[in-house]
């Protein structure tokens, strides 16, 4: 799971089970008509502050987003495949504080998706847990709770009346009583509060710390309060995060006096590293694969294919952009270090970060490293070059990089639902090849992509450090 840093912005991910009232819960901590957060099935909805009203969809295969009226959720162009993401912009004061992110229903990700949400929770650094009165928690939940437990996120629950309830009217405002016994109201919701919560910590004790609201059709005060203070003190948490000079940002970084062989080292090592990779994502995309044709059988069925081969080319993005970063890093430790001493300060290796990326602007075999990857209705993998294009594919969107390598960014093209939700492409033998050559070419592509991206960094990191034990200093 990823872990919040100082350049992430401050966030809460609302999440829960369907028919919850998640939306109407976001609605009434926004004030806003519950119609404005309408998004396709599927798709995630980012709301950010802005002085005027805006709202964009970031579908993959596109290089700039979608507009739409926010006034009309339904309206704007037709889109051959759902968004990403869909981004909502706002003059709310709520938003100020922090980006508010709904999710898909929590039933509807799969394992993939929840890896997804899991990763935004922990970079985000807060969750809203939307469940109704008469639901109980599911296997997906408590997993993803399970894994939330004894990490720095906060979480916080919130127990509604449900879709029914809402539309009835109900709420936390007081239950009458017989009027004949004279006993005091009772707030079904609130005791439905406390039996969730010992439901839940039976599961996971680890989450004995989280805070419970039940929702009222008039309003989410409490929940409002808590999720500012929570932003506040998050924020002052963050800002503290670094110092405002790392060891070693700035002056001269001296080569060792007997300095270990680190050029042949480090040929040997970004052999290995790309390799490992290779084997990784292989056994990962083997997985992938039985899961798919499980789920094409006995799940989806042929008409789903698109969404769920998605949301696992989403999960297999992050996987592939974490091992990537994690041995690019130990790259550039080991090898520095030879030259410099071990460990590295924590600014020295960010000068030298730099100096890598730049070196991979200016060679040939780095250039256009920024890829989207999209499969297509015949099973290939086409290719858009570019930030833009990698930024169609995130879920939930990142601050600018600081690592070695861009994001690797895998998504489905339109033309995949248009295909499988043809009443003619309903043979889910035909679905079960179609998605084994898919996989097939996502594994050959990120295979060369992987090799290509390793390449391009030990040149790089070659050239930064034989200047550096040419001249006896750090040049960058």
């Amino acid at each position: 799971m990823s872990t919040t840093d100082g350049r992430e912005p401050i966030a809460v991910v609302a999440a829960g089970p369907a028919n919850a009232g998640r939306t109407a819960v976001l609605a009434a901590l926004l004030e806003i008509d519950s119609g404005l957060l309408a998004v396709p099935d599927g798709s995630w909805l980012v709301v950010r502050h802005s002085a005027t009203s805006t709202r964009a969809a970031y579908v993959p295969g596109y290089r700039t987003p979608h507009s739409y009226r926010p006034d009309l959720p339904t309206a704007g162009p037709a889109l051959a495949r759902p968004p990403r993401r869909v981004e909502l912009s706002l003059p709310q004061p709520l938003v100020k504080r922090f980006v508010l992110v709904d999710t898909p229903d929590i039933t509807t990700l799969g394992a993939a998706g929840c890896g997804v949400l899991l990763d935004a929770v922990g970079r985000a650094g807060a969750l809203l847990f939307v469940i109704a009165a008469d639901q109980s928690f599911g296997a997906a939940e408590l997993n993803l709770l399970s894994d939330l437990a004894g990490t720095p996120v906060r979480v916080f629950f919130a127990v509604t009346p449900g879709i029914d309830g809402w539309a009835a009217g109900e709420g936390t405002a007081a239950v009458r009583g017989s009027g004949e016994s004279g006993a005091p109201a009772v707030d079904p919701v609130t005791v439905t509060v406390e039996a969730h919560r010992a439901a839940l910590l039976a599961a996971v004790p680890g989450l004995s710390d989280a805070r419970w609201f039940p929702i009222a059709t008039d309003g989410a005060t409490d929940v409002r309060r808590a999720l500012a203070d929570w932003a506040a003190d998050e924020e002052l948490r963050r800002g503290s995060l670094e110092p405002p000079e790392l060891p070693g940002e700035s002056g001269r970084v001296p080569v060792l006096a007997a300095p270990d062989e680190w050029s042949e080292h480090l040929d040997r090592q970004a052999r290995t590293a790309a390799r490992r990779i290779r084997q990784h994502l292989a056994l990962e995309l083997a997985n992938m694969h039985m899961r798919t044709v499980q789920q094409i059988v006995f799940g989806v069925g042929c008409a789903g294919l698109p969404q769920l081969l998605d949301r696992e080319m989403a999960a297999l993005s992050l996987l592939a952009t974490a091992q990537c970063d994690h041995h690019a890093g130990e790259l550039v430790d080991d090898a520095a270090g030879r030259l410099f001493g071990a460990p590295l300060p924590e600014g020295v290796r960010r000068r030298i970060d730099k100096a890598v990326r730049w070196g991979l602007v200016d060679d040939a075999t780095g250039q256009e490293m920024e890829r989207a990857f999209l499969v297509t209705s015949a099973a290939g993998v086409a290719t858009l070059t570019g930030a833009a294009a990698i930024d169609m594919l995130s879920a939930y969107p990142a601050p600018s990089r600081t690592a070695v390598l861009p994001p690797v960014a895998v998504a489905l093209s339109g033309g995949c639902w248009q295909h499988w939700r043809s009443p003619g492409n309903n043979d889910p033998s035909a679905a079960r090849a179609w998605a084994q050559r898919a996989l097939r070419e996502i594994e050959l592509e990120l295979s060369r992509e992987v090799a290509r991206r390793f390449e391009a960094v030990r040149l790089s990191l070659g050239t930064v450090l034989s200047d550096a034990a040419e001249h006896g200093t750090l040049l960058a």
